[in-house]
């Protein structure tokens, strides 16, 4: 670990031991996840708690994902159930659906740590996050008083990813896997159908483009406002773009679960990463 990693691993370390206990807002990604084994270094295990929203933006294979995640880790694991559906701006998705969601979330993360006497909830939001443009998510955090304890040590995602693997944590190399309302385009209203309907979409995606060897390491299925997007690496967009009736049958599969209106493939570009803000 070189001197700079070793530095903000150390913030990190004392930055939980200084609270204390702490409920972790868990998600099995790879953020999340090095809170949380952070946070197993800097406590006793009693006063650590994982807390996973089971919500239908979830989908079934990153809960049984993250429960095995948690489990390797030693930590205890509360699932609670989350409501985002009732909510009418979470529905509406106008552009500021992820406010309404951690809200949502963080308010049932709260409610599982109050239960158990724990006084602080923490996130895996990390440095880059506070440089994104647009991130109303962030703002219900603050509301809510949570912690940040990637971000008050300094670490990006680069930092992360590279702690992650020196812990040698079975995700540090684990792709982005947001929430599958993330993939329905602002304006589209979410429902728990259109939900299923993505997280169907997803799977039987990957499984076809497995059968003919095409091993896919970033997939999405986004429902537009009219029609739907396939996205893949550059490397799977290229091996499926070589094979044009490959194409015409899986966009063909896709509009067999449900999915209407034109559908098209392009490459996924995961978001750009931010650079610091200028000082005036």
């Amino acid at each position: 670990m070189d001197t700079d990693l070793a530095e903000l691993t150390h913030r990190l370390l004392i930055g939980l031991r200084s609270l204390d206990d702490v409920a972790v807002a868990f998600s099995g990604g790879v953020d999340s996840t090095l809170v949380l084994a952070a946070a197993m270094r800097a406590l006793p295990g009693h006063r650590v708690l994982a807390v996973i929203a089971d919500s239908p933006s979830l989908a079934r294979a990153e809960l049984v994902a993250a429960r095995e995640v948690a489990a390797g880790l030693g930590a205890k694991l509360a699932e609670v159930r989350t409501g985002e559906l009732a909510v009418p701006g979470y529905r509406a998705n106008a552009g500021d659906r992820c406010y309404f969601c951690k809200h949502t979330v963080l308010t049932a993360v709260a409610e599982a740590a109050r239960e158990r006497h724990i006084a602080h909830v923490a996130t895996g939001t990390h440095a880059d996050d506070h440089r994104a443009a647009h991130r109303p998510g962030l703002r219900a955090a603050r509301e809510l008083g949570v912690v940040e304890p990637l971000a008050d040590a300094g670490l990006g995602k680069r930092e992360i990813r590279l702690l992650a693997a020196a812990w040698s944590l079975p995700v540090a190399d684990k792709p982005a896997m947001p929430c599958l309302a993330s993939r329905i385009s602002v304006g589209v209203p979410v429902s728990l159908a259109r939900l299923g309907l993505v997280e169907r979409a997803e799977i039987t995606l990957r499984a076809r483009l497995g059968e003919v060897g095409i091993q896919a390491r970033d997939l999405r299925v986004r429902l537009l406002s009219n029609g739907f997007r396939v996205e893949l690496d550059a490397g799977a967009h290229v091996a499926l773009e070589a094979r044009p009736e490959l194409t015409a049958d899986v966009l063909a599969e896709l509009g067999a679960l449900g999915l209407t209106g034109p559908g098209e493939v392009s490459t996924y570009r995961p978001p750009a990463p931010m650079s610091p803000p200028s000082v005036p």
